[in-house]
């Protein structure tokens, strides 16, 4: 009996261990199993998250790309760690002044835009940010990116939407109301791609205000030919009244009026006063941001143009897109010009 116990002991502890050992590795495969279905899915978030990125930068390019031409030549020129986070803040400021295309005729759709960009701009700067409608949202899902990775200055976003929020058909009185709408829109445009690259300088945000102004102006002006009767023209009153000038006149942009030519070269005359005032300031400007400033290029290139056709906002040389611009670009950024 003892040897039959024994027997049956030994049958029962044998068996036990079998038991354990056996739920051991269903134990360890189930972990297991659970793990690698963990790593799958973290791996499926990573690919489409990824694929959410390339899909976001490409988007902000192709919008710069086919809204703000010069720009995106530029731009392309940046540094490589610069350009998705500088073409993701173009886009948005693309996106925003489209925004006001229905001003005239539907001023409270234009006013709703608006809106909705300025209350984006406290979304993409909240922590929870990936939970609300940016990351549905293309050029917002890369500005939270952006604003994410680097300190920038909100007011200066904010500004870019606060200052379309101007009636088109408001006049400006004088040149330094014209000045002050376009450090607003272009100027802070730039003075966002200079805190980018992580350089706090008061000659370089000069450099900017006054490119800035320049490039603000330079846009009004080429805005003149292409803008409808229930528009204002960008040209002060103030300098109209000098001139004896009426905004209708400078619509129909006669190429013998003398009166409008003086008005427009007074207006191209500040602008190229600012954009000299940029380029003197070059040797202060580090060479690091240097190519932030390329749009002066283009800039030069236009009032150029303009002065040349003896300041005839519709002549043809100054309605057409400028094909030496990849070129002359290209040049200034090898002797870390521009």
């Amino acid at each position: 009996m003892r040897r039959l116990l024994l027997n049956n002991n030994g049958q029962f502890c044998v068996s036990q261990l079998v038991t354990r050992h056996v739920s051991s590795n269903n134990g360890a495969g189930t972990s297991a199993i659970s793990q690698t279905q963990k790593q799958e899915s973290q791996s499926n978030t990573t690919t489409a998250s990824s694929k959410e990125d390339k899909y976001g930068a490409k988007y902000c390019m192709n919008l710069v790309q086919k809204y703000d031409y010069e720009n995106y030549l530029s731009t392309l020129l940046l540094p490589k760690e610069l350009r998705p986070a500088a073409f993701a803040l173009r886009a948005f400021n693309v996106e925003v002044s489209r925004s006001v295309g229905a001003q005239i005729s539907e001023p409270q759709i234009a006013k709703m835009r608006l809106k909705f960009w300025y209350d984006s701009i406290d979304k993409c700067f909240e922590p929870e940010a990936s939970k609300s409608y940016v990351k549905d949202q293309p050029v917002l899902r890369e500005l939270r990116r952006t604003v994410g990775a680097r300190k920038l200055n909100k007011i200066y976003l904010r500004r870019l939407v606060t200052a379309r929020e101007r009636p088109a058909n408001q006049a400006f009185e004088t040149l330094r109301e014209l000045e002050d709408y376009a450090d607003q829109t272009c100027a802070s445009m730039l003075h966002l791609l200079v805190e980018l690259s992580g350089i706090k300088d008061l000659q370089v945000d000069h450099a900017a205000s006054h490119l800035g102004k320049a490039q603000g102006i330079a846009i009004l002006l080429r805005a003149i030919p292409h803008a409808g009767r229930q528009q204002a023209v960008c040209v002060p009153l103030e300098v109209l009244v000098k001139h004896g000038v009426s905004q209708e006149r400078i619509l129909r942009s006669d190429r013998n009026d003398k009166g409008v030519e003086e008005c427009i070269f007074e207006v191209a005359s500040l602008a190229n006063t600012h954009l000299k005032l940029t380029r003197q300031l070059l040797p202060e400007v580090p060479r690091v941001v240097r190519k932030i400033f390329l749009p002066a290029v283009a800039i030069d290139g236009y009032l150029e143009r303009l002065r040349r056709s003896h300041f005839l906002l519709a002549h043809p040389s100054c309605m057409k897109r400028d094909t030496l611009l990849p070129a002359r670009l290209f040049w200034k950024t090898l002797f870390n010009k521009y």
